[in-house]
Formats: structure tokens, sequence, C-alpha cells
């Protein structure tokens, strides 16, 4: 199993949408939200999704597709 450090921001369109609940059900990832602010405009989400590496790749496409901005963390602070 590996684990990506990512933080998506996420467009107007998609806030009130399940996306997380989403990335479990249909890309067999295990998220676990670290940080998070999200409003009716606008919203930001620090995520660490753990699976197998194909499922990681799969679920990460699929976020970009949803045009969610996905960024890679190298390091993180508690």
């Amino acid at each position: 199993m590996k684990t990506e450090r990512i933080e998506l921001t996420f467009p107007e369109n998609l806030i009130k949408k399940p996306i997380i609940y989403r990335l479990v059900k249909e890309d067999n990832v295990i998220p676990n939200i670290r940080r998070a602010n999200v409003d009716e405009k606008f919203g930001w989400m620090v995520l660490e999704l753990s699976g197998k590496e194909s499922d990681l790749e799969g679920a990460i496409r699929h976020l970009q597709e949803l045009g969610i901005e996905v960024e890679f963390l190298e390091s993180f602070v508690e």
C-alpha cells in the first residue's frame, strides 16, 4: 500500500458534491483528511490517500478530470 499527501483546491461548482465519498466507492482508496477549509465559493483540503499505486493514480486522475487542482506535498506540518 502506498500513501500520497496532496492538497486539493475545489472550484465553486464542486463545493457541495460528495467528492471524497466517490473516491472511496469508485476509486478504492482510503482518505485521511488532515486539514480543510470550505465555504460557499471556495474550498481546499490537505488529504492523505492510501491504496494500491494504480488506484491512487486513477483517483488523482479522476480529481483532475473533475476540475480539482491537485498539488503533491513533499513535506507535511502537523
